[in-house]
């Protein structure tokens, strides 16, 4: 049993070195090609049809200013369409109406699209509003997006080589400093649109559409099987199944959208759960075929890290389990023999994390003081979110489709109007966080009495994890709580619709 625990303990840690071994791969491929890297257009040559999808679902809060946000985009008023792909059930079907009123007044060609039934949630709204698109591009934006008029100027023109399908701007984040637990989202999602995808698309790699913040050809929609409700990522399903058949993919990190992050723990770990969920399920349909397609190799070797990299939270989620019994019987083999193994990988995974993020935050033109301060927090946030992800991954690598759990906006950044304060259901995993943390923290005692001294840092960093993003969470649910009793006070508040697992898209 000995010998059994100790294997998969050597096992586990040999796959998470791998993929922080990718990690920096991903800045030298990003140092060596970031001359490739695609810089907004300075003029259109053409103005062809363009349009405009904004898909909804209960978003009082922000859906007129992503509709006006739309209505200023710098593009002729006769070759721009925009649809309002409104699924909603609450009060935010009048005020999507009245934006909709507003715009068409001014001369603007606004559908506002309803459907009877919700069925594929986001992938059948995009769905529904592909059969009716007049456009020869259609530009995503969710509902927490404010696009600026530049948006399809700067992108629209790279259209003209005929085979590309697909423009990917960057994410800025209007709320990145309204706490701890947005400068942490703010951190994560630059190393990926900063480094992975500036790597991945500037070194010839496959990447992926987002889900917003972007323009497709129609045709390249269509002719790669139109968007499919089968995994919980319809974007990253979409955009693999596009490249495999033969489109270019171009991301231009100079040009950016900013939108909302959300500042709620729970809706936070939901949403992670989904992407976790939507990118196993992306693997398990997909992967086979790329690693047969006759496409170099390492094209290849590269979608295979990119559409397993949620595989580590499995993986760490063991480890974490492991790690206190697997050190207690590597104790006979005494100190120098720990130190050799346990001290580089410790710092190849915290060394590696710390430059990607530190690498990426230089790219946004931001310092990297802020982010070596918030790397605690930042490895904190990604191990605590472990066993969350790790059930997302293990059910998506069994099950199609599922839920797809909205993440709710409420921070109306830059309105006036009052909000809605939507309630996230609570996830249960708050219980397991904390016992997990407890669980490692109690092995470092034993491992002082026993000399382990290069095994305490990794005890002391995955019961720092576990523990911090419990008390996280629970201090979001008192900020969430008294907000929402704010809210019910307010003579003209809107009410707070309840969570509900019918609560999707």
């Amino acid at each position: 049993m000995n010998g059994w625990i100790l294997a998969a303990y050597f096992a586990l840690l040999g796959c998470l070195g791998l993929y922080s071994l990718h990690r920096l791969q991903l800045l030298w491929l990003l140092r060596r090609h970031r001359r490739s890297l695609a810089a907004p257009a300075t003029y259109a040559a053409r103005f062809p049809r363009v349009t405009v999808q904004i898909p909804l679902y209960n978003e009082a809060n922000v859906a007129d200013r992503v509709i006006g946000a739309a209505s200023r985009l710098d593009w002729p008023v006769d070759r721009l369409e925009i649809q309002v792909l409104d699924d909603s059930t609450d009060g935010t079907v009048a005020i999507v109406e009245a934006a909709v009123a507003d715009a068409r007044s001014r001369g603007l060609s606004v559908t506002h699209l309803r459907r009877e039934r919700r069925t594929g949630f986001k992938a059948g709204a995009l769905a529904a509003g592909l059969d009716r698109a007049q456009g020869e591009f259609l530009a995503v934006f969710d509902a927490d997006f404010v696009p600026g008029p530049e948006f399809l100027r700067g992108l629209v023109p790279h259209f003209d080589e005929p085979r590309v399908g697909m423009i990917q701007a960057r994410w800025e984040h209007l709320n990145r400093d309204a706490s701890l637990l947005t400068r942490v989202q703010s951190i994560l999602l630059d190393g990926h649109f900063a480094v992975e995808h500036a790597a991945r698309n500037a070194s010839g790699r496959f990447f992926n559409f987002n889900g917003t913040a972007g323009i497709w050809r129609a045709d390249c929609i269509r002719s790669a099987g139109g968007w499919q409700s089968d995994t919980l990522t319809e974007d990253l399903d979409l955009s693999y199944r596009a490249q495999l058949a033969g489109w270019r993919f171009l991301y231009v990190p100079a040009l950016s959208a900013p939108a909302e992050l959300p500042e709620d723990m729970d809706a936070f770990r939901a949403q992670q759960h989904r992407w976790a969920r939507g990118s196993a399920q992306t693997a398990r349909k997909l992967l086979g075929r790329i690693l047969a397609a006759p496409v170099p190799a390492p094209v290849r070797a590269e979608a295979f890290f990119h559409l397993t990299a949620n595989a580590g939270y499995p993986l760490m989620l063991g480890l974490a389990l492991l790690l206190p019994p697997a050190i207690l019987l590597r104790a006979r083999s005494g100190w120098p023999a720990l130190l050799a193994i346990d001290l580089p990988l410790f710092l190849l995974s915290t060394a590696s994390m710390s430059c990607f993020y530190a690498s990426a935050q230089r790219s946004v033109g931001r310092g990297t003081r802020e982010t070596f301060a918030l790397m605690p927090a930042v490895v904190g946030v990604g191990i605590g979110l472990s066993i969350s992800n790790a059930h997302a991954v293990l059910g998506g690598l069994f099950q199609t489709g599922g839920i797809f759990h909205r993440t709710p906006k409420g921070s109306n950044v830059g309105g006036s109007r009052p909000r809605t304060a939507y309630l996230t259901e609570r996830s249960p995993g708050i219980v397991l966080e904390t016992a997990l943390g407890l669980y490692l923290a109690a092995g470092i005692l034993p491992a002082v009495r026993s000399g382990l001294w290069s095994a305490i840092p990794f005890l002391a960093l995955f019961a720092w994890g576990f523990l911090f993003t419990a008390g996280l969470t629970m201090a979001q649910r008192r900020r969430a709580a008294a907000l929402c009793a704010a809210t019910a006070s307010a003579p003209d508040a809107r009410p707070a619709p309840r969570p509900d697992r019918r609560d999707t898209a």
